[in-house]
């Protein structure tokens, strides 16, 4: 299993600059890969491309690009410069996205989500694997009568997708590389998250998928103050009817409940929990929520835990 953190530096005055440095700090305490979200703000394939191209060695993924509002051929073009700049070490990220961002933010319908994400990944999969589609869906249609590959991204982009319930697990199996879910405990990943992506891949004959499970939490002494904290930032998920059912499944009442905070033993102890549970990486968001010095005592941890 391997770990990594979520970088958000989108208050500071130069966000590139200030995540760049963020990036090297977390290479320097060991951990393997950096996140980065994607909303209306900084482009998030474009952020990964850059930080790849600064820190050597460290693994870079957008977790994650919502398919409404976008067209597989953009995306394959962003997702394979970030790779050919990276030498590899990218990692594509795709969501469903919400309702209210869709249809607030694009003014277009937020309708048959799981079909748009099977068409998305189908035609995006050929794309990124060999630099052409021809890919004709309800939804969308991908044809490409100039080239789409990027030379140096002859690898390809592997493809995972915020995925936690049923159909989109059933169609992350079938058609991605692995899933990214957020807010979801272990007692939600091993009971059925894992056996329901699991089955899809297996049915599907592809290999065992990755379990990139992101996980809010921080290593912090005033475990109490700061989850208080915590439970107030994460309370926008709760509105959303998939984060609160996977945050119930997990055995939690509020989003807050699921987040991972407490002295170094705590947390060690929640990232084999979430280990044992069948996540193959554990990358940790909002470990800045208590400051500076309970961040790089957080990154600390989860280095020596990578090592």
């Amino acid at each position: 299993m391997t770990l990594g953190v979520a970088l958000d530096a989108s208050d500071a005055d130069n966000q590139i600059d200030a995540t760049v440095r963020l990036a090297q700090e977390a290479r320097t305490a060991g951990l393997r890969s950096a996140w980065f979200g994607q909303t209306f703000g900084a482009d998030s394939p474009q952020l990964a491309a850059i930080v790849g191209r600064e820190v050597p060695g460290l693994h870079v993924g957008t977790s994650a690009i919502p398919v409404f509002g976008r067209h597989p051929l953009l995306v394959s073009s962003q997702a394979q410069t970030a790779q050919a700049a990276t030498h590899g070490r990218y990692h594509l990220g795709l969501a469903l996205g919400t309702k209210l961002l869709t249809e607030t933010g694009f003014g277009i319908p937020f309708e048959r989500p799981i079909a748009r994400l099977r068409e998305f990944l189908t035609a995006l999969r050929q794309l990124t694997q060999t630099g052409a589609a021809d890919f004709h869906g309800e939804l969308l249609t991908a044809t490409t009568p100039l080239p789409a590959r990027v030379p140096g991204a002859e690898a390809g982009v592997p493809l995972l997708v915020a995925a936690m319930g049923p159909q989109a697990l059933r169609a992350s199996g079938e058609l991605a590389d692995g899933i990214l879910p957020y807010l979801a405990g272990p007692r939600a990943l091993e009971e059925h998250i894992v056996p329901a992506v699991t089955a899809a891949a297996r049915a599907a004959g592809r290999p065992a998928p990755r379990i990139v499970a992101l996980v809010y939490g921080v290593v912090t002494d005033d475990a109490d103050a700061v989850r208080e904290k915590a439970t107030e930032k994460l309370a926008f998920y709760e509105q959303f009817p998939s984060y609160a059912r996977v945050v119930e499944l997990s055995g939690g009442r509020r989003a807050g409940d699921v987040a991972v905070i407490g002295d170094e033993r705590t947390v060690a102890a929640e990232v084999r929990r979430y280990r044992d549970a069948g996540a193959t990486e554990v990358v940790f968001s909002g470990t800045g929520i208590a400051g500076a010095a309970a961040r790089r005592r957080t990154w600390a941890l989860l280095g020596e835990l990578a090592g």
